[in-house]
Order: C-alpha cells, then sequence, then structure tokens
C-alpha cells in the first residue's frame, strides 16, 4: 500500500509560478507577486535539481518540465528575470540552465525538449535573454550564463544571428529565413558589438563572452562562416569600429585575439582569404604592431602574420609591404625580443615573416602606386 502515500507529481508548481510571473509582468511592483515567487521558485528548484537530503525522482522532474513547458513558463522566466530580486536572479538562472540542459532518458541523441521548444515555439525567450544586456546589464552574469548554455545548439545561434529587428520580439524565427541575405545590422547579433563597446566593465565582459561563447561565434563553424562571408563589410566594420578599436584594454586585446582564432580556424578559410585582400585591413593591424601595450602588439602580431605568409598576396597588399619593407626588417628582429628565448614558435614565426618579407619580389610599378602606409 506504499504507492498511497507517494507524494503527487508537484506539476502545479509550473502553474502558480506563471500566475505570479504574469502578475509581476503586469505590475514589477507587485509585492504579493514577489512574495509568492520568494517561495515558489526555491521550491521549483529543489524538485528539479533535489538537495543533499531529498535525491530527484526523474518521473517527477520529466512531468514539470513539460508543465513548464506547457504553461509558458520560459517565455516568462526569461521576460522577468530582470525583475526579480538578486537572490531570485540566481534561483532562476539555475532552474532554466538545468531545464535547457536536461534531456529524458528516451531522447537522449535528441536535442532538449525544452531547446527544441524554445527553437520551434518561444524564440521570444532567446531574445529576452539577450536584451538583459540592453535593460539590466548589472545583473547579466546570471542571464549570460543561461544564455551560453542555450547558445551551444545551433537552431539557438541562427535565432541570435538572422534576427532583423532588436525591438522586435516577434522576429526570431527562423522559420522561412533566407540565409543568403545581406543582414540590415538592426538585428540582434549586430547589438552585441554596442553592448561590449558601451556597457560598464563587468557586463561588457560578460557579453563578451557570450559574443564569441565557443558557441555563438567558434562552435557553429559552417554556419558562421556562412554568415560572415554574406555580411562580410559590415561584420568587419563592426567588429574593428567596436572591438578592435576599443578603448577598453580587455575589450581590445580580446577581440584580437579572437579575430587572430577567427582567421586561422579552417572553417573560415575564405573570410580569411577575403580579409588578408585587403590592404586596408593590413595597414590596421601593422598599427597594432606599434601600440604601446606588449600585449596588444602580440596579438596583433598573430593577425600580420596571416597577410605576410600568404603565397597568393593581392597587389594592394604587396605595394604595402614593399612600401615598408626596409622599415619592417629592421623593426621584427627586436620586435618583443624578450619572448625570444622562452617562445620557440614566437621567435621562429618572427624569422619566417623577416625572410618572407626580405624576398618579395620588387615590382617597381606596382611600387610606383598607391600610397605607405
Amino acid at each position: 500500500m506504499a504507492f498511497l502515500f507517494r507524494s503527487k507529481p508537484k506539476t502545479d508548481i509550473a502553474k502558480n509560478v506563471k500566475d505570479s510571473l504574469g502578475r509581476l509582468a503586469a505590475e514589477p511592483n507587485n509585492t504579493d507577486a514577489h512574495e509568492q515567487l520568494a517561495k515558489l521558485l526555491p521550491t521549483l528548484k529543489q524538485v528539479l535539481q533535489g538537495t543533499s537530503e531529498n535525491e530527484t525522482d526523474s518521473e517527477q522532474i520529466l512531468q514539470l518540465v513539460t508543465a513548464m513547458i506547457q504553461q509558458d513558463l520560459f517565455y516568462l522566466l526569461a521576460r522577468c528575470i530582470c525583475l526579480l530580486n538578486v537572490e531570485l536572479i540566481g534561483v532562476a538562472q539555475s532552474i532554466l540552465s538545468f531545464t535547457i540542459r536536461y534531456k529524458p532518458a528516451n531522447r537522449f541523441h535528441l536535442d532538449p525538449p525544452v531547446i527544441t521548444h524554445i527553437i520551434d515555439e518561444r524564440p521570444e525567450v532567446i531574445y529576452w535573454l539577450c536584451l538583459g544586456y540592453e535593460k539590466n546589464p548589472n545583473l547579466m552574469w546570471h542571464n549570460g550564463k543561461v544564455l551560453r548554455e542555450a547558445l551551444k545548439y545551433e537552431g539557438v545561434a541562427r535565432t541570435v544571428l538572422y534576427n532583423q529587428d532588436h525591438n522586435d520580439p516577434s522576429d526570431c524565427s527562423i522559420k522561412d529565413m533566407d540565409t543568403d541575405a545581406q543582414e540590415s545590422g538592426e538585428g540582434l547579433f549586430w547589438k552585441f558589438f554596442y553592448w561590449i563597446d558601451t556597457r560598464a566593465f563587468e557586463a561588457s565582459a560578460d557579453c563578451f563572452n557570450t559574443f564569441k561563447a565557443r558557441d555563438l561565434i567558434t562552435v557553429h563553424k559552417k554556419v558562421v562562416a556562412h554568415y560572415i562571408m554574406i555580411n562580410f563589410d559590415l561584420f568587419f566594420e563592426r567588429y574593428h569600429e567596436s572591438l578592435v578599436q576599443s578603448k577598453s584594454y580587455v575589450t581590445k586585446r580580446q577581440s584580437i585575439k579572437l579575430l587572430g582564432e577567427l582567421l586561422l580556424d579552417r572553417a573560415n578559410y575564405n573570410v580569411m582569404m577575403k580579409y588578408v585582400e585587403s590592404g586596408a585591413y593590413l595597414k590596421l593591424c601593422m598599427n597594432l604592431l606599434k601600440d604601446d601595450r606588449k600585449m596588444i602588439q602580440y596579438e596583433g602580431f598573430h593577425v600580420f602574420k596571416v597577410f605576410v605568409a600568404n603565397p597568393k598576396k593581392s597587389d594592394e597588399v604587396k605595394r604595402i609591404l614593399l612600401k615598408n619593407q626596409e622599415r619592417l626588417l629592421r623593426f621584427l628582429p627586436d620586435f618583443l625580443a624578450e619572448r625570444d628565448q622562452d617562445d620557440e614558435q614566437f621567435r621562429d614565426e618572427k624569422n619566417f615573416l623577416w625572410r618572407t618579407i626580405k624576398v618579395m619580389p620588387e615590382d617597381p610599378f606596382d611600387i610606383m602606386k598607391g600610397n605607405p602606409t
């Protein structure tokens, strides 16, 4: 008769949380809604994740996650998370992160059910998580963790990349999107450049972590490589202006480092070849070598070497290198010389670039054209 004493599945928690979040969305200062959520959200977390004293019940977790989807709770949590107090924001983040990862045993080979729900039915969830950088940047550490968890899945990355209007939460569906159309620069993805460049240090750093995410930019490689090629000029215009030329040392350094990684990734071969054709980008890179901060110089070197090592240099790039040939040959031997002893790879790469520049065939007609840097 033990089954008579089993607790009922606590799926009613999902409805109660929905009701309280709905009231909070309509009236952010609703004291009763805040008090109810202060009780309900920790209980919801406990049912999902258990405690040191109470183990979880797999069947109960499945029923509760299903109820949360049915009650549209992920949309409400994403939209209202910035209205919660700091302690409850942490609880909501934990709930969202857990449920986004959660996979029932019978669909281990598929995307988690919450991810499928978000991509197919409620892409606005991603919109509101991103908009946290706009609406409440001081509390984005929690939001950012959830967003980075979701961005591990390609459909979510597409949702961010192909949103056309950052003011319209309904414009997040990836259904019927034209991946070959050039972007307007007004969507969610393009807002990341602004948020990184203008937010206070902690919010900017979290936003940059989401931007590179090892997921949004560097994991979904085929998707991102195609996206950058279609939007090449706009992407690098924003990247250079907002990130590489940022007044923030940390943003500038990390952005140059990420740029080098992107160019050297096999998946971005076409992007790299188009990038290193540009004399303007080469000039920008050569200026980084003269920066008064050594780590900026070092990261800039790893971009500069791609231009020099390219065996199919454009005429524009060849002219700039030849115009600066003597200066570069004098400059490179002493460039970051303190690294030479301990960093064998850096020393070898620097020597390779010196030899490559030295033996560049001189074409007087080419040198006469264009201006030196």
